[in-house]
């Protein structure tokens, strides 16, 4: 399978319910590279690659989050590979 490598933003109630230790929970369960960071404007910003079948596993939960978030935007744009090795939360 292809790697792919997505950017983008999540929004709702995602700051300040795990949403960022989740989503990396979820990138290493499914052996993704990237990062993941909450910014200022309350959305969280996140890019993710690796496989194509962990990619898509990766954006159907990121519809919905964790269990205490509220997802009601989601916006996500492949890109060019970043070669980025492990994942990590970003403060």
């Amino acid at each position: 399978m292809a790697r792919q490598c997505v950017h983008g933003y999540v929004s709702g109630r995602v700051q300040g319910v795990r949403f960022r230790q989740s989503s990396a929970e979820q990138a290493q369960l499914w052996d993704l590279d990237g990062w993941v960071r909450n910014l200022d404007d309350g959305r969280v910003e996140l890019l993710f690659e690796g496989e194509e079948g962990a990619v898509t596993l990766m954006r159907a939960w990121l519809e919905h989050g964790p269990q205490q978030a509220q997802v009601t935007g989601l916006e996500l744009h492949e890109q060019p590979l970043q070669g980025v090795a492990g994942f990590i939360v970003r403060r």
